[in-house]
């Protein structure tokens, strides 16, 4: 990618994976679905069952050839977030609670000013972490051994 091309990539995205947002522009203008991806690097979105194109596919070694229908990304400014509580299409801004807690609201005319919540499926991780220590894991009685005292300045290099 050439500087150019890196200085268009939207620095501060509003829409996330999971989120219900409306197309406002392209052959499904209206229509509302969920971000199944965000693909980041070409500024553009995924929409579940939304910009569906026939794909031919080469057939190969452990699968079929054909005529596929598949969904294509649509790109980022073409979908607006769906505000909570008025069920149109508005902007994303953020706010600070009290608390200090980062919310995203919704902007806009016409929008209702609410809290759009975090999508549920941001909380779930693709691999889940090991429980089990590996081979490369350092083992715990290392990593709780003291090898340094504050009143004593025991373990300080000698410089």
């Amino acid at each position: 990618m050439g500087w150019k091309a890196a200085e268009k990539l939207i620095r501060h995205w509003k829409v996330l994976r999971g989120d219900n947002v409306m197309i406002i522009r392209g052959k499904d203008q209206g229509e509302s679905g969920t971000i199944k991806r965000v693909i980041r690097s070409q500024n553009r979105v995924i929409v579940e069952g939304k910009n569906l194109v026939k794909k031919h596919i080469k057939g190969g070694e452990g699968h079929e050839g054909g005529i596929f229908t598949v969904e294509a990304p649509i790109h980022a400014s073409n979908v607006q977030v769906i505000d909570p509580i008025t069920g149109k299409p508005c902007k994303v801004g953020t706010r600070y609670l009290e608390d200090g807690t980062k919310v995203r609201v919704s902007r806009g005319i016409g929008a209702s000013g609410s809290i759009i919540p975090r999508p549920e499926i941001l909380k779930l991780r693709t691999t889940p972490r090991p429980t089990v220590a590996g081979a490369k894991d350092t083992p715990m009685d290392l990593v709780m051994e003291k090898t340094y005292d504050a009143k004593t300045g025991k373990g300080m290099p000698e410089l």
